[in-house]
């Protein structure tokens, strides 16, 4: 696996070693020592999974405190624009964020740390993404912040016009609005 770092200091970008031949492909997606040796000693516990039709944007996510989650992320069926933004208190890339275009074709990752916002638009007609965590959802630490928040300003890559987000997405907080103590 090759371990690419980015200019955002704990996220990295995975591209697996891949195996082809006339029967398909094989991949090791992840490996715990691997991934230890190369600084990123995180234990996952809970794996997820979403299916999203096109111009879908789920995010910018996030659990606080105790509860943060650091998130390994990769998309089984289509193509995704993936966002980690950094909310770390004190950061020197506060507010910053990493876009990488995630697919089922280029197989790559993302390893996003803990204290970072999450999200993905759907760029294909459907997407199936994957995710692991290394600490349990917990409903009560959960927070969002806009996905069209002026401050991070991401460019989504989809028309304003085919944007699909939920409501409880479209009404979230702006990031001057995250708590001091995270």
């Amino acid at each position: 696996m090759n371990f690419i770092k980015t200019e955002i200091e704990g996220v990295v970008i995975l591209e697996p070693r891949v195996f082809e031949d006339e029967r398909g492909y094989f991949f090791e997606s992840y490996n715990e020592a691997d991934f230890a040796k190369n600084g990123i000693p995180n234990h996952f516990v809970q794996d997820n999974q979403s299916k999203s039709g096109y111009g879908v944007i789920r995010g910018l996510h996030c659990q606080l405190g105790e509860h943060s989650q650091a998130k390994l992320v990769r998309v089984l069926k289509g193509k995704v624009l993936d966002v980690a933004v950094d909310i770390r208190k004190g950061s020197p890339t506060f507010g910053k964020y990493i876009a990488v275009e995630l697919s089922a074709e280029n197989k790559r990752q993302l390893f996003i740390p803990r204290h970072f916002l999450h999200g993905f638009a759907v760029l294909s007609e459907e997407a199936v993404f994957a995710y692991k965590c290394d600490n349990a959802y917990c409903k009560e630490s959960e927070f969002a912040v806009r996905y069209d928040d002026p401050k991070i300003g991401i460019d989504w890559q989809l028309p304003d016009n085919d944007i699909i987000v939920s409501e409880k997405d479209r009404l979230a907080n702006r990031l001057e609005d995250i708590p001091s103590e995270r």
